[in-house]
Protein backbone atom coordinates (compact mmCIF):
# COMPACT_ATOMS: atom_id res chain seq x y z
CA UNK A 1 0.00 0.00 0.00
CA UNK A 2 0.95 3.41 -1.00
CA UNK A 3 1.32 6.47 1.35
CA UNK A 4 -1.28 8.08 -0.94
CA UNK A 5 -3.80 5.30 0.13
CA UNK A 6 -2.80 5.60 3.83
CA UNK A 7 -2.91 9.30 4.44
CA UNK A 8 -6.53 11.15 3.57
CA UNK A 9 -8.10 14.22 4.75
CA UNK A 10 -11.51 13.03 6.81
CA UNK A 11 -14.33 15.71 7.31
CA UNK A 12 -16.69 16.18 9.75
CA UNK A 13 -18.31 18.35 12.49
CA UNK A 14 -17.43 18.56 15.61
CA UNK A 15 -20.35 17.80 18.75
CA UNK A 16 -20.45 21.79 19.25
CA UNK A 17 -21.33 22.08 15.13
CA UNK A 18 -17.12 23.41 13.69
CA UNK A 19 -16.68 21.98 11.01
CA UNK A 20 -13.37 19.32 11.47
CA UNK A 21 -10.99 17.16 9.81
CA UNK A 22 -8.50 14.61 10.94
CA UNK A 23 -5.22 13.82 8.92
CA UNK A 24 -3.68 10.92 10.43
CA UNK A 25 -3.47 11.87 14.10
CA UNK A 26 -3.62 15.70 13.81
CA UNK A 27 -6.87 16.62 13.99
CA UNK A 28 -8.29 20.29 12.66
CA UNK A 29 -11.40 22.49 14.02
CA UNK A 30 -12.43 25.57 12.19
CA UNK A 31 -13.60 27.94 15.26
CA UNK A 32 -15.31 30.77 13.53
CA UNK A 33 -13.92 34.37 14.33
CA UNK A 34 -15.03 37.48 12.92
CA UNK A 35 -13.61 37.50 9.37
CA UNK A 36 -13.66 33.65 9.11
CA UNK A 37 -12.09 31.04 10.58
CA UNK A 38 -9.08 30.23 12.69
CA UNK A 39 -7.69 26.70 12.06
CA UNK A 40 -7.58 25.08 15.64
CA UNK A 41 -4.93 21.85 16.08
CA UNK A 42 -4.74 19.16 17.83
CA UNK A 43 -2.92 15.86 18.17
CA UNK A 44 -3.51 12.16 19.11
CA UNK A 45 -7.59 12.97 18.64
CA UNK A 46 -8.57 9.31 18.76
CA UNK A 47 -12.38 9.40 19.31
CA UNK A 48 -14.63 10.09 16.30
CA UNK A 49 -14.75 13.74 14.79
CA UNK A 50 -18.78 14.27 15.98
CA UNK A 51 -16.82 13.94 20.25
CA UNK A 52 -14.28 16.66 19.18
CA UNK A 53 -14.84 19.45 20.98
CA UNK A 54 -13.28 23.56 20.55
CA UNK A 55 -11.42 22.27 24.04
CA UNK A 56 -9.53 19.41 22.42
CA UNK A 57 -7.98 22.24 20.05
CA UNK A 58 -5.40 24.91 20.58
CA UNK A 59 -3.64 27.93 19.02
CA UNK A 60 -3.82 28.33 15.24
CA UNK A 61 -1.97 26.85 12.51
CA UNK A 62 -4.29 29.55 9.96
CA UNK A 63 -6.47 31.50 9.52
CA UNK A 64 -8.54 30.92 6.38
CA UNK A 65 -11.42 32.81 5.15
CA UNK A 66 -14.57 30.06 4.72
CA UNK A 67 -15.36 26.39 4.31
CA UNK A 68 -13.42 26.23 1.08
CA UNK A 69 -10.77 27.85 2.31
CA UNK A 70 -10.21 24.85 5.36
CA UNK A 71 -11.03 21.62 3.45
CA UNK A 72 -8.08 23.04 1.18
CA UNK A 73 -6.21 23.93 4.02
CA UNK A 74 -6.22 20.00 5.50
CA UNK A 75 -5.93 18.96 2.43
CA UNK A 76 -2.77 20.87 1.62
CA UNK A 77 -1.56 19.32 4.97
CA UNK A 78 -2.50 15.67 3.99
CA UNK A 79 -0.62 16.35 0.63
CA UNK A 80 2.47 17.73 2.31
CA UNK A 81 2.49 14.23 5.05
CA UNK A 82 1.98 11.94 2.18
CA UNK A 83 4.95 13.65 0.68
CA UNK A 84 6.63 13.60 3.60
CA UNK A 85 6.10 10.02 3.72
CA UNK A 86 7.93 9.64 0.61
CA UNK A 87 11.14 11.29 0.80
CA UNK A 88 11.82 9.30 3.76
CA UNK A 89 13.38 11.36 6.59
CA UNK A 90 14.74 9.30 9.37
CA UNK A 91 15.07 10.30 13.04
CA UNK A 92 18.21 10.35 14.99
CA UNK A 93 19.74 11.55 18.68
CA UNK A 94 23.08 13.09 16.96
CA UNK A 95 25.35 14.35 19.95
CA UNK A 96 26.49 17.39 18.43
CA UNK A 97 26.83 21.17 19.18
CA UNK A 98 25.24 23.50 17.27
CA UNK A 99 25.30 27.44 17.28
CA UNK A 100 22.28 27.30 19.33
CA UNK A 101 23.41 24.36 21.86
CA UNK A 102 23.59 20.93 21.42
CA UNK A 103 21.45 18.52 19.60
CA UNK A 104 18.81 17.14 21.41
CA UNK A 105 17.39 15.49 18.06
CA UNK A 106 17.81 15.09 14.64
CA UNK A 107 15.91 14.37 11.44
CA UNK A 108 18.16 13.59 8.34
CA UNK A 109 17.07 14.53 5.34
CA UNK A 110 19.81 12.91 3.14
CA UNK A 111 23.23 12.61 3.04
CA UNK A 112 25.21 15.89 4.00
CA UNK A 113 21.38 16.98 4.49
CA UNK A 114 20.92 17.17 9.03
CA UNK A 115 18.31 19.20 10.37
CA UNK A 116 19.02 19.79 14.72
CA UNK A 117 16.57 20.69 17.72
CA UNK A 118 18.01 22.25 20.46
CA UNK A 119 16.10 23.42 23.48
CA UNK A 120 15.59 26.74 21.77
CA UNK A 121 16.25 26.73 18.64
CA UNK A 122 17.28 24.44 15.22
CA UNK A 123 18.27 24.44 11.87
CA UNK A 124 19.98 22.86 9.04
CA UNK A 125 23.49 21.62 8.86
CA UNK A 126 25.23 21.05 5.43
CA UNK A 127 27.98 19.06 5.37
CA UNK A 128 30.98 20.85 2.90
CA UNK A 129 29.99 18.99 -0.05
CA UNK A 130 26.66 19.54 0.25
CA UNK A 131 26.68 23.89 1.16
CA UNK A 132 29.94 24.21 -1.79
CA UNK A 133 26.82 22.70 -4.27
CA UNK A 134 24.71 25.73 -3.12
CA UNK A 135 24.62 28.61 -5.52
CA UNK A 136 26.85 31.35 -3.97
CA UNK A 137 23.71 33.79 -3.44
CA UNK A 138 22.33 31.16 -1.09
CA UNK A 139 25.40 29.43 0.72
CA UNK A 140 26.25 30.46 3.98
CA UNK A 141 29.26 30.23 5.22
CA UNK A 142 29.69 27.44 7.76
CA UNK A 143 27.00 25.11 6.26
CA UNK A 144 24.77 26.20 9.22
CA UNK A 145 21.04 27.35 8.12
CA UNK A 146 18.58 28.68 10.89
CA UNK A 147 14.92 26.99 10.61
CA UNK A 148 13.39 30.58 11.49
CA UNK A 149 14.20 32.13 7.73
CA UNK A 150 17.77 30.23 6.16
CA UNK A 151 16.92 26.89 6.11
CA UNK A 152 14.70 28.59 2.91
CA UNK A 153 17.42 28.78 1.47
CA UNK A 154 18.93 25.09 1.56
CA UNK A 155 15.07 24.23 0.34
CA UNK A 156 15.50 26.07 -2.75
CA UNK A 157 18.74 25.00 -3.58
CA UNK A 158 17.50 20.92 -3.08
CA UNK A 159 13.86 20.89 -3.86
CA UNK A 160 13.88 17.68 -4.30
CA UNK A 161 14.04 17.25 -0.18
CA UNK A 162 11.52 18.82 0.62
CA UNK A 163 7.72 18.72 -0.04
CA UNK A 164 5.22 20.81 -2.56
CA UNK A 165 3.93 22.52 0.12
CA UNK A 166 7.48 23.61 1.89
CA UNK A 167 9.01 24.58 -1.32
CA UNK A 168 6.35 26.87 -1.48
CA UNK A 169 6.77 28.37 2.05
CA UNK A 170 10.13 28.32 1.24
CA UNK A 171 9.92 30.80 -1.97
CA UNK A 172 7.52 33.28 -0.15
CA UNK A 173 10.02 33.05 2.59
CA UNK A 174 13.18 33.95 0.38
CA UNK A 175 10.92 36.57 -1.39
CA UNK A 176 9.83 38.30 1.80
CA UNK A 177 13.25 37.89 3.83
CA UNK A 178 16.29 38.01 1.08
CA UNK A 179 14.93 39.96 -1.75
CA UNK A 180 18.03 39.91 -3.34
CA UNK A 181 18.85 36.17 -3.22
CA UNK A 182 15.06 35.48 -4.91
CA UNK A 183 15.73 38.14 -7.69
CA UNK A 184 19.21 35.70 -8.15
CA UNK A 185 17.69 32.68 -8.46
CA UNK A 186 14.16 34.05 -10.59
CA UNK A 187 16.13 36.08 -12.53
CA UNK A 188 13.43 39.35 -12.92
CA UNK A 189 12.98 41.76 -9.56
CA UNK A 190 10.54 42.10 -7.48
CA UNK A 191 7.58 44.67 -7.18
CA UNK A 192 6.45 46.83 -4.50
CA UNK A 193 3.93 44.85 -2.52
CA UNK A 194 5.48 41.81 -3.27
CA UNK A 195 8.65 41.66 -0.48
CA UNK A 196 8.14 42.23 3.12
CA UNK A 197 11.88 43.44 3.13
CA UNK A 198 11.81 45.23 0.25
CA UNK A 199 8.55 47.47 1.24
CA UNK A 200 10.21 47.85 4.74
CA UNK A 201 13.20 49.51 2.97
CA UNK A 202 11.17 51.44 0.70
CA UNK A 203 8.96 52.60 3.55
CA UNK A 204 12.11 54.16 5.78
CA UNK A 205 13.65 55.53 2.40
CA UNK A 206 10.15 57.52 1.82
CA UNK A 207 9.97 58.06 5.81
CA UNK A 208 13.69 58.84 6.74
CA UNK A 209 12.94 62.43 7.57
CA UNK A 210 9.38 62.09 9.37
CA UNK A 211 8.52 61.17 12.71
CA UNK A 212 7.66 56.98 12.85
CA UNK A 213 5.86 55.42 16.34
CA UNK A 214 8.40 53.18 18.04
CA UNK A 215 5.96 52.51 21.06
CA UNK A 216 2.50 53.05 21.64
CA UNK A 217 -0.10 53.08 24.78
CA UNK A 218 -3.78 53.79 25.40
CA UNK A 219 -3.94 56.95 26.59
CA UNK A 220 -5.16 57.73 30.49
CA UNK A 221 -5.10 60.96 30.28
CA UNK A 222 -6.80 61.67 27.15
CA UNK A 223 -9.47 59.55 26.71
CA UNK A 224 -10.11 58.68 23.04
CA UNK A 225 -6.21 59.07 21.95
CA UNK A 226 -3.28 56.29 21.76
CA UNK A 227 -0.43 58.21 23.44
CA UNK A 228 2.59 57.69 21.15
CA UNK A 229 6.49 57.93 21.21
CA UNK A 230 8.22 58.11 17.44
CA UNK A 231 11.67 58.64 15.98
CA UNK A 232 12.52 60.30 12.63
CA UNK A 233 12.36 56.76 10.42
CA UNK A 234 11.13 54.76 12.88
CA UNK A 235 15.01 54.74 14.35
CA UNK A 236 14.74 52.55 17.95
CA UNK A 237 17.86 53.47 18.86
CA UNK A 238 17.57 57.44 18.14
CA UNK A 239 17.99 59.13 21.38
CA UNK A 240 16.03 62.27 20.21
CA UNK A 241 11.86 61.48 20.47
CA UNK A 242 8.84 63.00 20.38
CA UNK A 243 5.13 62.32 21.87
CA UNK A 244 1.71 62.90 19.87
CA UNK A 245 -1.77 61.90 20.80
CA UNK A 246 -3.28 60.02 17.54
CA UNK A 247 -6.90 59.53 17.69
CA UNK A 248 -8.19 55.83 18.38
CA UNK A 249 -9.88 54.61 15.69
CA UNK A 250 -6.76 56.58 12.97
CA UNK A 251 -3.94 54.83 14.93
CA UNK A 252 -2.92 51.47 12.93
CA UNK A 253 0.42 50.40 13.13
CA UNK A 254 0.88 48.44 9.90
CA UNK A 255 3.84 46.19 8.99
CA UNK A 256 6.05 49.06 9.17
CA UNK A 257 5.26 51.73 11.53
CA UNK A 258 2.37 54.86 11.56
CA UNK A 259 3.83 58.01 10.28
CA UNK A 260 3.11 61.34 12.48
CA UNK A 261 0.91 63.90 10.40
CA UNK A 262 2.34 67.01 12.43
CA UNK A 263 -0.54 69.06 10.66
CA UNK A 264 -3.17 66.61 12.58
CA UNK A 265 -1.49 65.12 15.50
CA UNK A 266 -0.49 67.23 18.44
CA UNK A 267 2.44 67.07 20.32
CA UNK A 268 2.22 66.53 23.92
CA UNK A 269 4.71 66.36 26.88
CA UNK A 270 2.29 63.61 29.44
CA UNK A 271 3.15 61.49 31.72
CA UNK A 272 6.42 59.29 30.75
CA UNK A 273 4.85 55.63 29.54
CA UNK A 274 6.73 52.46 29.15
CA UNK A 275 4.39 50.02 27.00
CA UNK A 276 6.30 49.07 23.83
Amino acid sequence: MNADDTIAAVFGRSADGHLAARVEDIGFIAIPVKNGFRVATGWRLTRPIDQWTANDVYGASASVADEAAFRAHVEENAEHRRQLRMLGRREDRLRISTPWGMAQSSEIYAEGVVFHSTASHGGIKLDRARNAALRAVLRVSGGWYEEDCEWAKVAIGFPDLFTDYERRHADRTLRDYYPECWEAVHGHALEPGESFANDRRLFREAYAHSWVVVSAITSKERLGFVDCVATLGGDRAASTRRRFLVPEPEYRAGSHGFVIDEQRHRAWDGPTISAA
